[in-house]
């Protein structure tokens, strides 16, 4: 990885993956490697249930890491998407 990268940011992973790098400069084991490229593989093969959708998931499973659950709730429903199912709020808010 260029050492003058950032850490911060959506595009970080996908460039420490893409230099087979570590955020350290550390390799990252070439079996770790192919597995995330295998798996990803199947994901880009994967039928679209449409973009909202993807939006939404995408919006709750990011922001639950940053934004407390009534809140993010409230986020959603005034944007017009579907508020937070109760299994989402087990899986991302039960252990908060």
């Amino acid at each position: 990885m260029n050492p003058d990268a950032t850490t911060t940011g959506a595009d970080a992973i996908d460039e420490a993956i893409a230099s087979g790098n570590d955020f350290d400069g550390s390799p990252i084991p070439q079996a770790k490697l192919g597995l995330y490229h295998q798996v990803m593989g199947l994901e880009a093969e994967r039928q679209r249930s449409g973009v909202s959708n993807t939006m939404r998931s995408r919006i709750v499973r990011i922001g639950a890491k940053h934004i407390p659950q009534a809140e993010l709730n409230q986020m959603l429903i005034d944007a017009d998407f579907a508020p937070l199912k109760d299994k989402e709020i087990a899986f991302y808010y039960s252990g908060k």
